[in-house]
């Protein structure tokens, strides 16, 4: 009896090994649980700190981003530099070509009245009178325009007083009196002054 007993408490004991074996498994698959916790935890804080840059190599990185668009800057003024004045000496060299082509066709009138044969007076007056027109039109086109001095005042943003002329009235008084010389303006710019008497 007493050897079926010990042999029952030893199956007993034997059943609740496995028991205490499931115990032991469940706290160290806990602790396996918490260790790995706290690793991807430790992991999270250094990837944070990582994020968290250090102040300095913020502000060097900010430097070279800086460095980077100023060179670029100073690289595309110096290409619009280069190409402004390029633009200019073209200007300046082909500038004239708007002019040229408005008077050509008075050059090609010139050539064709040197090629007649006519003895005509009359005819020769008319021509040349002809061309004069057209080259007064060419001139307007391109914004010249002669300056009034028929009875105007005398006024010195328009007029260079070259003789004055003296016993002409109170009428004629500080008024042109003739034009030696016919002044244009271009655009209403004064390129050249019309020289003109005035009244004493």
């Amino acid at each position: 009896m007493a050897e079926k007993e010990e042999k029952n408490k030893h199956i007993k004991v034997e059943g609740q090994e496995p028991e205490a074996k499931k115990e032991e498994e469940t706290q160290t698959s806990e602790k396996e649980t918490e260790e790995k916790a706290n690793d991807k935890a430790e992991d999270e804080k250094g990837a944070d700190a990582e994020k968290q840059e250090d102040p300095l190599e913020k502000a060097n990185k900010e430097i070279a981003d800086l460095k980077d668009k100023y060179l670029r800057t100073l690289a595309e003024f110096d290409n619009y530099k280069k190409r402004t004045l390029k633009e200019k000496a073209e200007l300046i060299l082909n500038g004239s070509e708007k002019t040229v082509k408005a008077v050509l066709p008075v050059l090609d009138d010139f050539e064709r009245a040197l090629k007649d044969k006519s003895d005509d007076p009359k005819a020769i007056k008319d021509g040349v009178q002809m061309i004069f027109n057209k080259f007064v039109k060419a001139l307007e086109s391109l914004g010249v325009k002669k300056i009034d001095t028929d009875g105007k005042d005398f006024d010195t943003d328009f007029h260079e007083a070259v003789a004055m002329v003296p016993g002409m009235g109170d009428e004629k008084k500080g008024k042109v009196i003739d034009c030696v010389q016919t002044g244009y303006t271009l655009n209403d710019k004064v390129i050249r002054h019309a020289k003109v008497a005035v009244g004493q």
